[in-house]
């Protein structure tokens, strides 16, 4: 009788070789494929629609519901914004520590509790004390946990092509909720300010958009529950790995608490080792100009829904015209990334920054430079066929799809080669903790609109004059910042990519 091993082995189908399969051949690598990955996919729509319904929200609910001007209003998403970017950075050993398992359902039973409290809460210490603040908690356990989930139920082979559908997941996400916040707010539905009548309650409709976002959130529990405990997927076959927590006797919360203090004690240990190499400080000043790209970003889910409501009119179909970069970044990432595989990344973001930059342009220009495009074939395309409207054309229509068309191409062409220059450019051994660095333009776009509500109310104010192409300008400049900074500074910030010869 061999001895007792560590783990349990209960498959050993072989890995597919992972060379050059064709195209179905590399989706073909997936038949046979654990159960939980197929899973984690489905767990990644739910959540990310989820969590999109609500980000497109809240500015609106602030207002509406709350009370809030701009200003309060945005200076609130911004701290949660922040905050939920910074406990995703510090949060990272929880699930070491935990499981995923646990760690995923003990994010989502916080999000439920506070999605629940958005939706009945009317009173700001309610909803914003057991709602909105909370989720920021929740929200940072929950995400970045599927991203190891797909590497731990995935064979080598799987791997490339179960990252490609995770990003899928997620854009199919970003779309559902675009459509599903336009139908609640449309005349089809409750209208900008209606209401929907539940257990003798009046809940506004942006609250039912939390309503629907917390629907897809208790959708998560039971999908999550069929996950299997302790699985691990590897080249050999599948294995349950006994379960052993890193806490031994300790509660789930206290386990929680002790993993939070490790992870930080392990981020400042990261830091404190990164500090003494050139290349960090290079890296930092890279993604910091990248922080000023993530600037339109962050902005269409917290500051273009009012925009657009203003400048449109209530119930304005503003989720179709930001699902135009979801289905045009689908299409064009794998390409953009097959195109320009032989240049190096820092000049790739370079030019799709660039990109970037000169569409946000197009948002300052006079709308009467667009009228003759309104009238004709292409204003008839977005308005008619593909927003199903009726009647003239409004020029801002065609100036946002074609400013959304431009930013979608140079997004393509930026955006994923970032991770690829942290990595790239990583000390080996060092790979993760400068790809960990990575959520740093993130945070840095979240502080950088909290200057959002200022600009609002200063040039698109709900009532009175306004001039939103002044407001529109001074982001357009803001996102420049970046390729210029890039560009002119690439002496002292590139560093050598491996595997680059420029």
């Amino acid at each position: 009788m061999s001895a007792p091993t560590s783990s349990t082995s209960v498959s050993t189908s072989a890995a597919a070789p992972v060379g050059s399969v064709g195209f179905i051949g590399r989706f073909l690598v997936l038949k046979g494929a654990a159960r939980e990955l197929w899973l984690v996919f489905l767990i990644k729509f739910l959540s990310i629609t989820a969590y999109s319904i609500t980000n497109k929200t809240l500015a609106l609910w602030l207002s509406s519901d709350l009370g809030y001007g701009d200003i309060t209003a945005q200076a609130t998403i911004t701290v949660w914004a922040t905050a939920m970017t910074g406990m995703t950075i510090l949060i990272g050993a929880l699930a070491d520590a935990i499981g995923l398992r646990k760690s995923f359902l003990l994010g989502v039973y916080i999000c439920i509790i506070a999605r629940a409290a958005m939706v009945v809460g009317n009173v700001k210490l309610l909803a914003l004390g057991l709602g909105l603040f909370p989720l920021a908690i929740g929200e940072a356990l929950a995400g970045p946990i599927l991203v190891g989930a797909t590497r731990r139920y995935s064979t080598t082979a799987q791997r490339s092509i179960s990252f490609s559908i995770l990003y899928m997941m997620m854009n199919l996400a970003f779309l559902t909720a675009s459509y599903v916040f336009d139908w609640l707010r449309g005349p089809h539905g409750l209208g900008e300010h209606g209401h929907f009548n539940f257990l003798g309650m009046h809940i506004s409709t942006y609250r039912t958009l939390f309503f629907v976002s917390l629907a897809f959130e208790i959708a998560l529990i039971p999908v999550a529950y069929c996950l299997r405990k302790n699985v691990e997927v590897t080249d050999e076959g599948i294995r349950i790995n006994p379960e052993k927590p890193k806490y031994v006797g300790a509660s789930l919360l206290n386990s929680f608490w002790f993993a939070v203090r490790d992870s930080t004690k392990e981020t400042f240990k990261l830091f404190s080792g990164l500090l003494r190499q050139s290349a960090f400080y290079r890296l930092l000043a890279f993604l910091g100009f990248i922080g000023f790209l993530k600037i339109i970003t962050i902005a269409m889910d917290y500051v273009f829904p009012k925009f657009g409501i203003r400048e449109l009119g209530d119930g304005a179909p503003i989720g179709h015209l930001m699902s135009i970069n979801n289905w045009m970044i689908v299409i064009l990432v794998p390409i953009a990334g097959a195109l320009t595989q032989r240049f190096a990344a820092y000049r790739m973001v370079i030019v799709g920054g660039s990109i970037c930059a000169a569409s946000v342009f197009i948002m300052a220009l006079p709308t009467a430079w667009f009228v003759p495009l309104a009238n004709g074939s292409f204003g008839n395309l977005i308005h008619h066929y593909f927003l199903g409207l009726t009647g003239p054309v409004n020029p801002y229509y065609v100036m946002i799809a074609i400013y959304i068309i431009i930013f979608s191409v140079g997004e393509a062409c930026y955006s994923p080669r970032v991770y690829e220059y942290a990595a790239a450019i990583a000390p080996k051994g060092q790979e993760a903790s400068y790809a960990a660095l990575s959520y740093i333009p993130l945070f840095l776009g979240k502080l950088l609109v909290g200057g959002g509500g200022f600009l609002l109310k200063t040039y698109c104010p709900e009532t009175g004059p306004r001039h939103s192409e002044t407001m529109w300008l001074i982001m357009a400049l803001g996102v420049t910042i970046a390729p210029i900074g890039l560009l002119t500074l690439r002496r002292f910030i590139r560093v050598h990519e491996a595997g680059r010869e420029t």
